[in-house]
């Protein structure tokens, strides 16, 4: 059962919804500009700078967080997303690296 904030445990993490998230280019952007962040990095939404409007930016955090691919923390006015790396390797060994080596469009 995901906790307070939609985070799924490990082992609640499931291929196709991770796979639903990864589908869009925005979020595995999002995903990819954490990936090249030492570990543990906290970014605002807002510092991805996606070219949507701010419901559709929130939308897009709330699919990769419901899916795992995020752990999102409320500070003040704001949420930081930090990429759940660890987790992400335990549960789908090798995702992240097929993710980061995709070309950039």
């Amino acid at each position: 059962m995901p906790d307070s904030e939609g985070h799924p445990a490990v082992d609640e993490m499931a291929l196709g919804a991770v796979l639903a998230a990864l589908a869009d280019p925005l979020r595995r952007r999002v995903v990819r500009e954490l990936a090249a962040e030492p570990e543990g990095t906290a970014r605002t939404c807002s510092s991805f700078a996606l070219p949507v409007s701010k419901g559709t930016v929130t939308h897009h955090f709330r699919v990769l967080r419901e899916a795992g691919l995020v752990r999102q923390v409320d500070r003040g006015n704001s949420r930081m997303a930090t990429l759940r790396r660890a987790d992400l390797e335990a549960r789908f060994p090798g995702l992240l690296t097929l993710v980061t080596t995709e070309p950039a469009p």
